[in-house]
């Protein structure tokens, strides 16, 4: 899939486009015999009515729009509106994200439609991803919420949790935002900390990845125990413990940093 990111369409009316059409966070899609696909789609003769729609750039050579539906519209025949989230692992990797990169930039177009500086309603720029307000000029980009996500190793054991947030009954590895004036390596301390009561040493980068729930980039580590007895908040944190990787509990599914820092886990000790 050849994908080519842009800002402003220079074709009006494009038959050929390809849309990604979402009903608050749920995309349009095919479901087949339990096979998911984005459909193809001419959005006119569905005779669909977008709420809000911008470009995303061309997809093997075609425009590309992502738009937002009215809550009440009713899938065609043949699709179904399906969670996003839920959707990883059940298509390509570059076409979740792809998917992503749309739901994001249209909840950024959702909640950025007036100046949060003068109040006036702002309008694209035509040169980059950007609001320009016509009245003071203010310029707000795409919100990215940083966050660091780290595999925490003692030994032969990892360190996994369970979060008040987790949509299923999962352990997974610790996470959390990046606060103003911190560094990652400073975020992943306090956060390990603030969570499971632990120090950690030998903090080491992983790997990234967007996470469009709704602007978040995670960006993941690996470290060392180093002491403290595991003390966890009950707030964010509702059970964590040590885990072998012959006792590893249900953990997530593929697709996300967090399973890819897991599955280095067993690589690594199994």
């Amino acid at each position: 899939m050849f994908f080519e990111s842009g800002f402003s369409c220079q074709v009006d009316g494009d038959a050929t486009a390809y849309w990604l059409l979402f009903k608050r966070n749920k995309i349009l899609t095919l479901v087949d015999k339990g096979k998911f696909a984005l459909p193809d789609i001419n959005l006119d003769k569905l005779s669909i009515k977008p709420v809000r729609r911008e470009y995303l750039g061309r997809l093997e050579g075609r425009s590309c729009y992502v738009a937002e539906l009215t809550p009440d519209t009713v899938a065609p025949e043949g699709m179904s509106f399906f969670d996003l989230r839920r959707l990883l692992g059940k298509i390509s990797d570059d076409l979740f994200f792809l998917a992503g990169k749309a739901y994001q930039i249209l909840h950024w177009d959702r909640t950025h439609q007036y100046c949060s500086k003068c109040g006036a309603q702002t309008e694209n720029k035509i040169d980059e991803r950007a609001k320009l307000c016509p009245s003071c000029g203010f310029v707000n980009y795409p919100r990215i919420s940083p966050a660091i996500i780290v595999a925490i190793t003692r030994g032969h054991e990892i360190l996994l949790a369970r979060g008040s947030r987790f949509q299923a009954d999962f352990y997974s590895v610790l996470a959390g935002f990046v606060e103003p004036g911190e560094t990652f390596e400073e975020c992943v301390q306090r956060e390990v900390g603030e969570e499971v009561g632990l120090k950690v040493k030998n903090i080491k980068y992983f790997a990234s990845q967007p996470w469009p729930f709704p602007d978040s980039l995670m960006v993941g580590f690996t470290a060392e125990y180093a002491s403290g007895e595991i003390s966890i908040d009950k707030k964010e944190i509702l059970e964590a413990g040590w885990f072998k990787v012959e006792q590893l509990p249900l953990i997530p599914g593929n697709g996300s940093i967090a399973r890819s820092l897991i599955d280095w886990f067993i690589q690594l000790k199994g």
